[in-house]
């Protein structure tokens, strides 16, 4: 890679951004009892196949695109930086024309990190990111920590990934490393540059089908918006509350010096598997009904926030791979009636570019099936879907 040029200058997103990502999550699970790497880039050779992956994304008419590469492959040995996939990735993106929202973290820590129950990886992924300013001067778009709750849930509070742990008190002392390393990695980022946080978080939709699940509904409400309370400085929901006795008051205080106000638009991950009535499960709602539920909780969600935000992920997930048109043309209106009544709406990204692996069962005991979400198959065929994509991107659908 030739030497980096100055920062660029940066200006806002666009008012409404077309965007779609490579899935690159790799953390440890267990496979057989064993602990393994799942490694979503050895499963979908896109290394391998980086040029003509990114060829076909920028087909579709897609300009910012969600990329990063492996945290453990760029830091092999603490403190001692390769940067090869890096500067592979940056000149890709440069050859297709594509500008990316560049993810640090996504889901795995290097080999010989603890996990993320233990707070010595958050100086280490500072230093990390810092290092990577320092070489790189033109990204302006940046999603740190990819989901920074699902991390937690996932490895702290399901026991399914990394840590493997499964408690309350796991969970929020977890999401309190989480969110602390994303924040102490925005602060070195807007230190730097003018640069601006496109955030990637897990929205759940709860719904109460009886007087009995209301209960439920409320708690897994306040749990999985305490990484928004965090981040923007709000006192937790009160069945979330409890969650704060189980943060270290020193790290629960630096988080409160670095929350965040602007340069940012807020991420809501959407999958039709998030949105679920609870009580009801053997009836899930069509897409209609399932889209119109996201549009009241991202009201109550907007309501409390009052930050602008976006479609960071959604896919077919769950649903059968002939609904994925249906899911897409679900959300054109239903982004359209969130527009009109005021909502700060600002994109939508299909995730991913391609199929991904093993995501039916969340990773869990993976054993390389492929989850059928994609633009493009795992053939790279192009999708049905990818035509109504690239009809909308390149009308530049919402940005008139």
């Amino acid at each position: 890679m030739s030497k980096p040029p100055e920062p660029s200058t940066s200006s806002p997103p666009p008012q409404f951004i077309w965007s779609t990502g490579e899935e690159g999550s790799d953390p440890w699970v267990l496979k057989d009892g064993s602990k393994v790497r799942m490694d979503q880039f050895a499963c979908s050779d896109h290394l391998k196949r980086q040029a003509s992956d990114l060829a076909d994304v920028a087909s579709l008419g897609v300009k910012l695109f969600r990329y990063g590469m492996p945290w453990r492959l760029a830091e092999p040995a603490p403190g001692q930086y390769d940067w090869t996939l890096w500067d592979q990735a940056f000149d890709a993106c440069a050859a297709a024309g594509l500008e990316p929202v560049v993810d640090l973290l996504h889901f795995g820590l290097p080999d010989d990190c603890a996990g993320f129950a233990e707070p010595s990886w958050v100086p280490r992924f500072i230093a990390y990111t810092k290092a990577f300013l320092a070489r790189y001067r033109q990204p302006r778009y940046f999603t740190p920590v990819n989901e920074p709750a699902f991390t937690a849930m996932a490895s702290a509070y399901f026991g399914l990934w990394n840590d493997r742990l499964s408690s309350e008190a796991d969970f929020a002392r977890t999401l309190s490393h989480v969110v602390l390393a994303n924040l102490e990695a925005l602060a070195a980022i807007h230190a730097d540059r003018e640069a601006w946080w496109l955030g990637a978080e897990a929205f759940s939709v709860p719904v109460a089908t009886s007087d009995e699940t209301h209960a439920e509904v409320e708690k897994r409400r306040a749990r999985s918006w305490l990484v928004w309370d965090l981040h923007f400085g709000l006192e937790p929901l009160p069945e979330a509350q409890n969650m704060l006795r189980a943060i270290e008051p020193d790290i629960l205080k630096r988080i409160r010096a670095l929350t965040l106000k602007d340069r940012l638009i807020a991420g809501h991950d959407v999958y039709p598997v998030g949105i679920q009535r609870l009580g009801d499960e053997g009836n899930p709602p069509g897409i209609e009904q399932r889209l119109r539920l996201y549009e009241a909780e991202a009201q109550r969600w907007y309501a409390r926030y009052r930050q602008p935000f976006w479609i960071s992920e959604t896919s077919n997930l769950s649903l059968p791979i002939a609904q994925q048109e249906a899911w897409l043309a679900g959300w054109v209106d239903c982004i359209g009636r969130m527009h009109g009544n005021g909502l700060p709406l600002r994109g939508l990204c299909w995730y991913s570019r391609g199929d991904q692996y093993d995501w039916d069962t969340a990773l869990n005991n993976p054993t390389g099936a492929v989850t059928e979400v994609g633009l493009f198959d795992a053939q790279r065929g192009r999708r049905p879907v990818a035509g109504l994509f690239e009809q909308l991107a390149k009308s530049d659908t919402f940005n008139h």
